[in-house]
C-alpha cells in the first residue's frame, strides 16, 4: 500500500507540474491539437493541378497541335503558350513562368504517318518531386491514349474491305492505389506524421519538465522544492501514468478525428489500432524519462527535439523504405518507438491490417517498452543519488 501511495503522490506531483507549466501544456496539448490541422491544410489540395508548361512545336502540323490540345486537357498540365525554340523555353523556365517544357520533333507527323516510332522530349523543373510525379502521370495517360488511337487507325487502314473495330490496346492496365486512392500528398504523409507528432511532443514535454527541475535545483542550492516522494520504480511509473492520462485522449483526436475531418484514408477502427498506439506511447514515456539525464536546462529540450525530429522522420520509413536501409540504420530505427508505430498505423489505417498481421511490430514495441523502462529506472536511481542533498555535519557539543 505504501508503494501504491508513492505512485499516487508522484502522479499528483507530475500532474501539478504539467498543468501549471505553460510551456509543457503547449507541447503536451497545443502542439498535438494544432499541428495536424496546420499540416493537413498546407497539403490541401492534395494533388498538384494545372502545372504551367511551355511547348516547343518543331512540327507545326495538325497532328502536333492536336497533341498539345490533348496535353492541355489533362488535370496536371496547363499549356500557357508556345516557344520558338529551346532557348526561349529555357528562359521561361528560369524565370519561373513554367515548370516544364515539351518539345515536339520536326518529323512528328511524318513518322506517325509512315507507321514509325517518334520521340517527344520533356524537360521538368525537379525542385518539387510531387510536381514531377503529376507530370509523369499526365504524360503517361496521354501517351497511352495516343497509342490506342494510332493503333486503331493503322489497323483500320490496313484492313481493306474488312471492318475492324479496335476499342483499346491488346492488353490494358488499370491501377488501384491501396491505402491512398486519391494519390494525394496529405493522404500519403499525414497518417505517419501524426504518430510521429505523438512521440516528439511527449518527449519534448518530458525533457522540458526535467530541464525546469534542474533550473529549480540551481536556484535552491541543489534542492528541489517539489521532490518526488517515491523510489525509482514508483517515480517512473507515477510519471508515466500522468503522461498516459494526457495522451490517450490526444491520440483519439489525432488518429480518429483528424482523418474524418479532412477525409483522409481511414479503414481501421480506433479499437483495432489503439493497442499498438498504447504500447508505443508507453515506450515513448519511458524513452523520454531516459533522455532526461541529457537535459540540464529548460531550453535544452528544444535542441534535443529539433535535432532528432528530422532523423526520426527519415528512420520511420516515410521518406525512404526501411528495407533499403543498411544494417546500422535499420538497427537504429528499430530503437525508435515511432518507427513501429508509424508502419503499424499506416497499414491498419490504410490497408485494413489487423493486430495479428503486425504481431512483429506489436511485440517489438513491448520489447522497447521493457528496454526503456529498465534504462529509465536505472538512470533515475543514479540521478536521485547524485542530486540527493548532502547532510551537513553538526558542530561538536561542549
Amino acid at each position: 500500500m505504501n508503494w501504491l501511495k508513492s505512485i499516487f503522490r508522484v502522479w499528483r506531483r507530475e500532474c501539478h507540474l504539467v498543468f501549471t507549466d505553460i510551456g509543457v501544456l503547449l507541447f503536451f496539448i497545443g502542439l498535438p491539437l494544432g499541428y495536424p490541422i496546420i499540416y493537413t491544410l498546407i497539403y490541401n489540395p492534395e494533388v498538384v493541378k494545372d502545372i504551367t508548361t511551355v511547348v516547343v512545336d518543331n512540327s507545326r502540323t495538325a497532328e502536333s497541335r492536336e497533341l498539345v490540345r490533348t496535353l492541355d486537357a489533362t488535370q496536371g498540365i496547363k499549356v500557357i503558350g508556345y516557344a520558338s525554340d529551346m532557348s526561349e523555353a529555357k528562359q521561361a523556365m528560369h524565370e519561373k513562368k513554367c515548370y516544364g517544357v515539351i518539345e515536339i520533333p520536326h518529323d512528328y507527323a511524318k513518322k506517325i504517318g509512315r507507321g514509325e516510332q517518334t520521340t517527344m522530349s520533356f524537360y521538368s523543373d525537379m525542385s518539387l518531386l510531387i510536381r514531377y510525379r503529376q507530370y509523369l502521370f499526365s504524360l503517361t495517360d496521354v501517351r497511352m491514349a495516343e497509342t490506342t488511337k494510332i493503333t486503331a487507325e493503322r489497323i483500320s487502314n490496313q484492313a481493306g474491305i474488312l471492318t475492324t473495330v479496335v476499342s483499346g490496346l491488346p492488353v490494358d492496365s488499370e491501377a488501384f492505389f491501396l491505402g491512398d486512392p486519391s494519390q494525394g500528398f496529405a493522404s500519403f504523409i499525414m497518417p505517419g506524421i501524426v504518430v510521429l507528432i505523438l512521440q516528439q511532443s511527449m518527449i519534448l514535454g518530458i525533457t522540458m519538465i526535467a530541464g525546469t527541475a534542474a533550473d529549480r535545483r540551481r536556484r535552491n542550492r541543489g534542492r528541489d522544492p517539489y521532490p518526488y516522494e517515491g523510489g525509482p520504480v514508483a517515480t517512473v511509473l507515477g510519471k508515466t501514468l500522468c503522461y498516459m492520462m494526457v495522451y490517450l485522449p490526444i491520440s483519439y483526436y489525432m488518429l480518429e478525428f483528424i482523418p474524418h475531418m479532412f477525409s483522409l484514408p481511414h479503414v481501421g477502427a480506433f479499437h483495432d489500432y489503439m493497442p499498438m498506439i498504447f504500447v508505443m506511447l508507453l515506450a515513448t514515456a519511458f524513452l523520454g524519462q531516459t533522455l532526461q539525464v541529457f537535459v540540464r536546462e529548460r531550453e535544452s529540450s528544444l535542441l534535443v527535439i529539433v535535432f532528432t525530429s528530422v532523423v526520426f522522420l527519415f528512420l520511420s520509413g516515410l521518406t525512404w523504405p526501411r528495407y533499403a536501409f543498411n544494417k546500422f540504420w535499420l538497427l537504429v530505427s528499430d530503437l525508435v518507438p515511432a518507427t513501429f508505430g508509424v508502419e503499424s498505423f499506416i497499414r491498419m489505417n490504410g490497408n485494413g491490417a489487423t493486430l495479428s498481421d503486425l504481431s512483429q511490430y506489436y511485440w517489438g514495441l513491448w520489447g522497447l517498452t521493457a528496454l526503456y523502462f529498465v534504462t529509465a529506472v536505472t538512470l533515475r536511481y543514479f540521478t536521485a543519488k547524485a542530486i540527493a542533498p548532502k547532510e551537513v555535519p553538526s558542530a561538536p557539543s561542549n
